[in-house]
């Protein structure tokens, strides 16, 4: 998955304005205890990310 999809997908789910924010702030332990951001600098792929946010955050499947 692209960032470019990843991000297009957070915002789809959250809204424009709430998905920075969510991932800046929200921290997961599905991510060891990271942030969004700080998972994807520090090398996940970002189809995982979104993955964990699905599952974490309870993202219908159609929206997936």
């Amino acid at each position: 998955m692209r960032l470019t999809v990843f991000w297009q997908r957070m915002a789809e789910h959250f809204g424009e304005g709430y998905a920075e924010t969510f991932a800046r702030d929200h921290v997961m332990s599905e991510l060891g205890g990271r942030t969004v951001h700080e998972a994807l600098d520090s090398g996940w792929e970002a189809k995982d990310v979104w993955r964990v946010v699905c599952t974490t955050m309870g993202v219908p499947a159609e929206n997936r």
